[in-house]
């Protein structure tokens, strides 16, 4: 069988231009898994409560509990490195991943690119019943980065395995 490709996710602050990453999960070939709320930067004042609704973060819990984005940019970089990461929502994840990036003063050591490269298009019409699907029976909070990465995974895995 064909190794799992690497799934990240991003939560982010709100829904526009002015948004930021707060959260950011990784689901890896062997399983595992890294996630991490993301401390604002203080630059990163935009705030949409009705994002704060959808993924149950709040900014407070941002600013007690969040990791540097230097530290997460880091982190990244080490477990990731030389790779290339994939990720369901390419259009808002690589400006949240760039800016996070920014404000870790670095850069990243590995590759983000749309889910659709590693699909066909047989399977990327398939991709949102087959999640739907999935979701069924799915244990992780949903709109939090880390399960969110994971059942994408899933998903990929689901339609590979379909094929």
């Amino acid at each position: 069988m064909t190794a799992l490709p690497v799934f990240i996710d991003i939560e982010a602050s709100g829904f526009g231009h002015e948004s930021y990453p707060i959260e950011i999960g990784v689901a890896f070939s062997d399983g595992s898994q890294y996630s991490s709320l993301i401390k604002p930067a203080p630059h990163w004042q935009y705030w949409d409560p009705q994002a704060e609704v959808l993924h149950g973060i709040d900014r407070q819990r941002l600013l007690c509990d969040g990791v540097s984005a230097a530290r997460v940019t880091s982190e990244l970089n080490e477990c990731l490195a030389g790779q290339t990461v994939y990720s369901d929502a390419w259009v808002v994840d690589k400006p949240w991943l760039d800016q996070l990036f920014r404000a870790g003063n670095q850069d990243p050591h590995f590759w983000l690119s749309p889910v659709e490269l590693i699909l066909s298009e047989a399977q990327l019409s398939s991709w949102r019943a087959t999640r739907a699907v999935l979701l069924q029976t799915y244990q992780g909070r949903l709109h939090r980065a880390g399960p969110d990465a994971l059942l994408n995974q899933l998903t990929w895995q689901a339609l590979h395995l379909a094929a």
